[in-house]
């Protein structure tokens, strides 16, 4: 029986932990987290779960691991590791896009199958949130027949994800900095990376665009949409109030720091970039990023609006973008 897996993609830092956060407050719903980093960060180095508890002390990941693997160890992280860096990289993704299956294909997503499997059944909940973006990990696993496998694909202005990527900021699980990109590697990241998910839509992937700009302008129809989407049933959101999120405690294994977040969170959108990005990287990231930023909506000249999303072309995928003007 396959297992239901809602896929968060798109670049870092553009709202995909808090996106997570929301569904995984849908009933039959449990967020992971950024599985993807689960074997080094959580496995190997023991960072603490969602929960505040290192990973391994965690009740809820102790018995998925036993579940899935018998337990939890260095060698299986390792074994993960070494078939990440075989097929697990953006530079295959022509090949898996063309269905060439690699050596250790089928064994990398294997381990991934036993890891939500593991979790749902742990869990009682049908549906499990990966939130690890990156789209080659996209294309391996819907190349795994026992994946039933959805995509949103999260959309951010990419200046508010060149200045996020560009400001420092620490980790709360190890006091380290988060990594830091300057504005020009950001921008052939995103382009890259969204152009990998369109590309995923067109061979036939279930994938569903979502903006953080219309998330964050009307959390509550966005969501809707969303979910009916998702074909999940999410009643009237009572975890939603105007301007705020009630976040209960999550088991996630890795992603931003919000996701030790739990009680009240504030829904708004963080436009800090339109007064602290410097007009010499706005204008290089618009330049480097512009034809993919209209087809998403977002004005080259306006340093805050978003025009609505246009209307998908006709095909044979699905690539839904959801604006909080068409949810109303």
């Amino acid at each position: 029986m396959a297992v239901r897996v809602v896929f968060i993609g798109g670049l870092g830092r553009s709202g995909t932990t808090l996106l997570e956060r929301l569904l995984g407050e849908m009933p039959g719903v449990t967020p992971l987290g950024e599985v993807v980093h689960l074997w080094e960060r959580g496995v190997c180095s023991r960072e603490p779960c969602g929960c505040g508890e290192p990973f391994t002390s965690c009740a809820f990941w102790r018995r998925v691991g036993l579940r899935a693997f018998g337990g939890w160890s260095p060698g299986l992280a390792d074994r993960v590791l070494t078939l990440r860096r075989r097929v697990d990289r953006t530079r295959h993704i022509p090949a898996l896009a063309r269905r060439r299956c690699r050596v250790g294909l089928s064994g990398y997503t294997r381990a991934y199958t036993r890891v939500y499997e593991a979790a749902a059944q742990v869990a009682a909940a049908p549906v499990v949130v990966d939130s690890s973006k990156h789209a080659s990990l996209a294309f391996c696993l819907s190349t795994s027949p026992v994946v039933d496998l959805s995509v949103v694909h999260l959309v951010r202005d990419p200046r508010a994800v060149a200045h996020s990527w560009d400001r420092r900021v620490s980790r709360p699980e190890n006091g380290a900095r988060m990594t830091r990109w300057r504005p020009w590697r950001t921008s052939l990241h995103w382009v890259v990376q969204n152009l990998a998910f369109e590309l995923l839509a067109r061979r036939g992937g279930r994938v569903i665009r979502v903006r953080y700009e219309d998330l964050l302008a009307d959390p509550r129809s966005v969501l809707g949409a969303l979910l009916a989407d998702l074909r999940l049933d999410g009643g009237d959101l009572p975890f939603l109030r105007p301007g705020l999120a009630e976040l209960s405690k999550s088991h996630t294994c890795a992603g931003n720091p919000m996701r030790f977040r739990a009680g009240p969170l504030q829904l708004a959108r963080d436009d800090s970039w339109s007064d602290h990005l410097a007009w010499r990287h706005r204008w290089l990231v618009t330049a480097l990023t512009w034809p993919l930023m209209l087809q998403y909506g977002y004005r080259v000249r306006d340093r805050h609006a978003a025009e609505p999303v246009p209307e998908p072309a006709a095909g044979p995928w699905l690539t839904t973008g959801v604006t909080a003007q068409e949810c109303r």
